[in-house]
């Protein structure tokens, strides 16, 4: 009898832990958590953006039927206008139109263009005549100093064709005809330049006397 009212007496203890077991939530482990996020037993960081690499600047291809700059300048400013009449076939012309804006005078106007130019257009200080060579023909009369396929004897580059006129009083315009015939078809931009001598001249506007001449086809 003492027995069974002990076993009697701790039922009421048993009911109270079993309880007390069942109400109790197991806590995750920091480790535990990181498992359940990820699928592997370590934590992993966010990604970060790796840096990249900045592009090195590369340099503007010259366009075609471009000119070297000389070495030489001159701070004589002129003003110059360019007008194309070119057709589409045959020949025509460009006039360039030269005024000396200094007090000085310019013993040699010199235009200065590409050689290759000639693959489309070629350009020459004259039109070629019989009249020109004829023998007791009238005489040989021009008003431009030369016309030089370089490299030349006075510092013409080589790759240039240049064509002296002059020369240029101060405060005078000088109109240039340049007769042009057509080698091939199609519109074509050149460099032109504006010297005295081999120096490069100066524009109105301070800067250098090269042009880009466009002719439209």
């Amino acid at each position: 009898m003492p027995e069974a009212r002990r076993a009697r007496a701790l039922i009421p203890l048993l009911l109270a832990l079993t309880v007390a077991a069942c109400n109790a939530s197991p806590t995750a482990s920091p480790s535990t958590a990181a498992t359940a996020a990820t699928g592997s037993g370590t934590p992993t960081s966010a990604p970060t953006s790796s840096p990249t690499a900045t592009p090195e600047a590369t340099a503007t291809p010259e366009p075609p039927l471009s000119l070297a700059r000389p070495a030489e300048s001159d701070a004589r400013r002129v003003r110059v206008t360019v007008s194309p009449d070119v057709p589409r076939d045959g020949q025509g012309t460009i006039t360039v139109v030269v005024a000396n804006l200094s007090d000085q005078r310019i013993d040699e106007l010199v235009l200065r263009w590409p050689t290759d130019l000639r693959q489309t257009l070629f350009l020459a200080p004259f039109q070629p005549a019989e009249a020109r060579i004829v023998d007791g023909g009238p005489p040989l009369y021009q008003q431009w100093t030369k016309w030089v396929d370089g490299p030349g004897e006075h510092g013409e580059p080589a790759g240039t064709t240049s064509l002296g006129w002059g020369p240029l009083d101060a405060g005078v315009t000088l109109t240039i005809p340049v007769v042009v015939n057509r080698v091939a078809p199609g519109e074509v931009a050149f460099d032109l330049q504006i010297l005295a001598g081999e120096a490069l001249l100066t524009l109105e506007d301070g800067t250098p006397a090269a042009l880009r001449v466009d002719v439209p086809y």
